[in-house]
This record gives structure tokens, sequence and C-alpha cells, in this order.
């Protein structure tokens, strides 16, 4: 495994320069996929007589499969080495849930991997994630690849970041990427711990560390097809009906035969179908990519849901105000629908930002843009430091950033 020393400075970038870093090699080969119960028995013996941390990571196949299941997970443990275990073959994991439950697991982006693990029984009660670390330590570009690379000096093969894991066999070069996103994740989590402290940030990781790992699941979008890309183009109720109906067809397809639902229509058919409003079947065959092969044939199904929409009564059309989360309005309306409101999120943003450019942070780590806008659109009716830390903790925010952003945000709330 990489060592977490400094690495060099990187070379000056030219047209055809050399990489500046050899690349990331595995320790000890690749290792043999897990595909059964005995196997599993194996590896969990394994890493319960292994020590310290242990680095995780899991591969989906987004882009190809309905839903973001898990289709390999990948493990490294001082003293266990690495696994790969293939959640079709061992869909149970809570015997390696229990052998890890006193570790602390080290995953870089953690929100985007703990529901997919979850769902196979892994669920971490100490965590330590390299990207938040990263971002709290002050880096731009927070990448596994790129902080692999600038913290220990060495490039990770990232040519299968876009496989489809839902294919099996699964091929070498996709067995040699997996095993080598947790070679590093160690080394690279000591790094950054190190930096943290020496920054006098090390709390402010275990405080967003504690609540990522304490996070329930995120509850279902009630209206998630407000989403969809391109929504900003789209200012009429019976136009956001339209859009509603084709989103929910096309969610009932992609559920139904296991395919990501931009591969059965992407999102910007969805709105140029809406926008241009056919009258007819063959008028929607006009408009790419309906003129496909694959869709014309179905191009009857999907007018017919634009036309369910046209038929509606005023009073089953959706809210042009509405948001996918229940929260504000989006900020661009927030000048026409409420003007003082707009002002407050103005000054609330200028806030944040020169505070979190004085502890060199990301201004959306040092307080999420969420929490920010629920607190502009609806301050407390008493505005002081006090009010403004209870209504930061009622909308989620951790502590030190309540601490560092009150009084602040208790100035900026005021119309001067």
């Amino acid at each position: 495994m990489a060592q977490a020393t400094a690495a060099p400075a990187p070379a000056e970038e030219t047209t055809n320069a050399v990489p500046a870093y050899p690349l990331l090699t595995l320790a000890d080969g690749v290792p043999p996929v897990i595909e059964s119960t005995h196997a599993l028995r194996g590896v969990v013996a394994g890493f319960a007589a292994g020590t310290g941390p242990v680095a995780i990571d899991a591969e989906r196949a987004s882009g190809y499969r309905y839903g973001q299941r898990c289709y390999l997970v990948q493990l490294r443990r001082a003293g266990a080495g690495s696994a790969l275990i293939d959640p079709l073959g061992c869909p149970d994991l809570t015997s390696l849930d229990e052998a890890l439950a006193d570790a602390e697991w080290v995953l870089h982006a953690a929100n985007q991997d703990l529901p997919c693990l979850g769902e196979l029984g892994l669920r971490p009660r100490r965590l330590f994630d390299t990207e938040v670390a990263a971002r709290l330590a002050g880096y731009e570009r927070v990448g596994l690849a790129t902080m692999v690379e600038v913290v220990l000096g060495h490039r990770l093969d990232k040519g299968s970041s876009s496989a489809d894991w839902s294919q099996r066999p699964l091929t070498p070069v996709m067995l040699r990427y997996a095993a080598l996103d947790v070679e590093p994740l160690v080394a690279l989590r000591d790094h950054l711990e190190a930096e943290l402290t020496a920054q006098g940030k090390i709390e402010w990781a275990r405080e967003e560390f504690a609540a990522i790992a304490a996070a329930p699941p995120a509850p279902s979008r009630s209206e998630p097809w407000r989403r969809t890309s391109g929504m900003h183009r789209i200012r009429k109720s019976r136009q956001m009906a339209g859009v509603r109906a084709m989103w929910e067809l096309r969610d009932d397809i992609a559920r139904k035969r296991d395919i990501a639902p931009g591969r059965i229509l992407p999102d910007t058919a969805i709105v140029e179908a809406v926008l241009k409003s056919p009258g007819s079947p063959e008028e929607l065959a006009e408009i790419p990519p309906f003129n496909g092969r694959s869709l014309r044939r179905q191009v009857g199904v999907w007018h017919a849901a634009l036309d369910s929409a046209a038929r509606l009564a005023d009073h089953e059309l959706p809210t042009t105000g509405g948001t996918s989360d229940g929260g504000p309005p989006p900020a661009h309306r927030w000048a026409e629908r409420d003007p003082v409101a707009a002002g407050r999120l103005t000054r609330c943003r200028a806030a944040t930002a020169t505070l979190a450019e004085a502890h060199a942070l990301p201004a959306e780590n040092l307080l999420e843009p969420a929490v920010l806008r629920r607190l502009a659109w609806q301050p407390p009716a008493e505005v002081s430091p006090e009010s403004v830390a209870d209504a930061l903790r009622d909308h989620g925010a951790r502590q030190w950033q309540v601490g560092l952003t009150a009084a602040v945000l208790a100035v900026a709330l005021i119309d001067p």
C-alpha cells in the first residue's frame, strides 16, 4: 500500500507531457472474487482478525440499471489484505458487518455508497470519509484519483469508472480497478487526519463523519419528476403535468426492465416533447429521439402520456412553485416571488462565503446550501444569534457549523 508521505511537486503540464506520478500497484495482486457463503466465511474470519481501519468501496451500475444496487464490494484491512465480494452470490453480509463492528470504516464519498451497502447489511459505527476530510482541509479537487495523486504521489487507473458492473463475468481489468480503489484509502486517511489536526479542524471532521454514519436512509422524494434536467424551461402547470406524465411512464418502464431511466428516454427528450406539444403520435415521431427505431415503435404510448396531461382538470395540475424536496422554491425565482427573502439570501450567501474563505473551506461545507436557503426563506420571528442557532440545528446543521455561522447569519438576516 502507498505510504502517506508528501508527494513530489507535479510536473508542468505540456501537450505531450509524461505523467508526473507512477501508477499505483496492488501490494498483494488481485484477490479472487468471493461468490459463495462458504468462501465468505473465510473473508469474515480474516477481517475479524485484522487490525486498524478497514477501507471499503462499492461498485454500482449507474447509467445501466434501475436504482443504485451494489454489484461489487471491495475491502482492505491490515492483516487481512483485500477482498472482492460479489453481492449476487452473497446478498447478506451481516456476518461481515458484525466482524467489523468495532472498526473504523474508511470510504471516499461515503454518502454515495452507504445506501447500497446498507441493503446488504453493512452499516458503519465509526467512519472516516476521505472526500469530506479533503474538503475540510481546503483541497479544491477532491476526487479519489486526484487526492491519491496529489497526496500520495501515485496515479489511479480510472478506465473502468463508467463500466457496467452488473455484467458477469467481471473482466480482469475491472477487478484490478476495483481492488485499486481500496488500496490507498487508509494511507490517504492517515495523511488527511494529520492535516486536519494541524489545521485545528479534526473535531469538525469527526462531527461530519458521525452525522454521516448516523443518518437514516434518505426518504423518497414526493415529486421526483421535478428533478428532470431542463425543468427550468418549463413554466406552465400543464407543461409540468406533461413532464410528470412522461417521467412516471419512463420510470415504470425502467423499473420493470431494470434499465436506467435515461437509457429508456433522456430528460432532454421529455422536456422537448412537452415544449413542442405534438398534437398526434405522428408529430411526436418527428421529434428526436422519438424518430429513432426503438422509440418510434412506442411513440403512441408516449403521446398518450402527454395527452393524458393535456386532459387534466385545472385542480389536478401540479403547482409551478413546488420543489422535489418540499423546501423553498428555486433561488432564481425568489426575486419575483419574495424580493425581501431574496435579499436575505444574497446577504447570507455573501456572509458565509467570506467566513468560508477565512477558514479555507468550501462555502457548501461550512453550511449546506439547502440549510442556508431554508433559513433565509423563513427566518426566526425574532432574529438573534441564539434563535438562528436553534433554527440551524433544526435544519440539520452540525454544532461546529452552528458555532461558526450563527452570529454572522443573525446580522445578515436583518435588512440594513
